[in-house]
Order: C-alpha cells, then structure tokens, then sequence
C-alpha cells in the first residue's frame, strides 16, 4: 500500500462531493478523504501502486488544484 497526500483547493463538502466520481475512477485507489479543516486542504489516498499521476489527473479534471506534499 501507498499513502499519498496532496495540498488542494477544496474547500468544503460540496467540492468533496464534486470530485468523487473523478478520483473514485482511479485504478488501485483503496481509501481517500479530503480534511478540509485544514487550512491546506489535505487530500489523503492510499493506493495499490505508486500511481500519484493518476490521482493528480483526476483531480485537476474535476477543476481543482492539487500539489503532491508526501
């Protein structure tokens, strides 16, 4: 298992509800969620295999930023 996460843009529940179906499309995604208390907007996803592109791809399709932070 991989643990990735991201600074986004997502600021509230309604932009996790946007980009579900986009991120939840991404092969060998296992677990995910978006702390949007957190002044970074920390997105959180273990996968499969290292494929951070994917995740990265999906997000910026649903319109919002993402920056890889560990």
């Amino acid at each position: 298992m991989i643990i990735k996460q991201f600074k986004t843009n997502m600021k509230c529940g309604g932009c996790v509800t946007t980009v579900t179906p986009f991120i939840e499309s991404v092969d060998g995604l296992m677990k995910w969620e978006v702390d949007t208390n957190n002044p970074e907007k920390i997105l959180r996803v273990e996968l499969a295999q290292d494929d951070q592109g994917m995740v990265e791809a999906a997000v910026r399709q649903a319109g919002f930023n993402i920056e890889l932070i560990g």
